[in-house]
């Protein structure tokens, strides 16, 4: 019956967009059978201590950690900026998304870097970065949700994202939401204020739209849909498409999934 559901779940969904504008140029993803874990970064350009957190964080792909293995999201947040600088990639919903994350893990208080792997607070090892060994064992788990993304691009400031998740499991579908969050890549800033002055940050995996939640029907299934308004200087070939499957009570993420600008013109 799941299976059934997510099938017709899938055919609507490129019903819709064929009657949109069956021209389009189109490219989709589906999650595989093991899970893939997210990496939340909690940042902020103006806090001296995040750069290196950023750094680590953009070179998590040359140590063959890409979006395969592990969905790493960039959420700058906006409680730094009337410390000297207004951090432009920063929101008030990613700040009040980390407070949240906070509550649910009991924690006093919120903090920049921080590193959220499948909800849980992350720290790196003093003497040993034990990142890889963490993913390693996630990706072996099976996965417990199954996700589809399709994009569209509409004329040049429009982005369409679409798709389905199901979560077979009942018992895991309690308290399961599904999200899409639109980033960008290859982006640099130069400060000029605060505690960062001077410097010029760059940045990978910069959040700049968060939909959802996407509520699960009883039958553990939901279509994702939403168009991402485009910003002018937004760099539409750096610019990726991730969902996820996060269960809003634990924090725990049951998959995540990342599709690329494979159908940017």
């Amino acid at each position: 019956m799941t299976t059934l559901r997510l099938a017709w779940s899938l055919t609507a969904l490129a019903a819709l967009i064929a009657s949109g504008a069956a021209a389009a140029a189109q490219c989709t993803a589906e999650s595989g059978a093991r899970r893939v874990p997210l990496l939340e970064l909690y940042t902020s350009e103006g806090c001296d201590s995040c750069p290196p957190a950023d750094r680590w964080v953009s070179g998590l792909p040359g140590r063959g950690l890409s979006a395969e293995r592990v969905v790493t999201l960039a959420f700058h947040v906006d409680y730094w900026n009337t410390l000297g600088w207004a951090d432009p990639f920063a929101k008030a919903e990613y700040s009040a998304r980390q407070r949240a994350a906070s509550l649910r893990n009991r924690a006093r208080f919120v903090y920049t870097p921080q590193l959220l792997l499948n909800g849980n607070d992350y720290r790196l090892g003093t003497f040993r970065d034990d990142f890889a060994d963490r993913v390693q064992a996630i990706n072996q788990d099976k996965a417990k949700a199954r996700i589809s993304i399709r994009l569209m691009p509409e004329a040049t400031h429009m982005l369409f994202a679409g798709g389905a998740a199901m979560v077979p499991d009942a018992t895991e579908r309690r308290g399961a939401q599904a999200y899409l969050a639109l980033y960008e890549n290859r982006l640099a800033n130069q400060v000029t204020a605060g505690e960062n002055r001077g410097k010029r940050l760059q940045h990978d995996f910069v959040v700049r739209e968060l939909a959802g939640p996407f509520g699960f029907d009883p039958q553990g299934a939901v279509q994702l849909s939403h168009g991402f308004q485009i910003g002018r200087a937004w760099k539409r070939n750096d610019l990726h498409v991730a969902a996820f499957v996060q269960n809003d009570v634990t924090g725990e993420v049951l998959q995540a999934l990342v599709l690329g600008p494979c159908s940017q013109p």
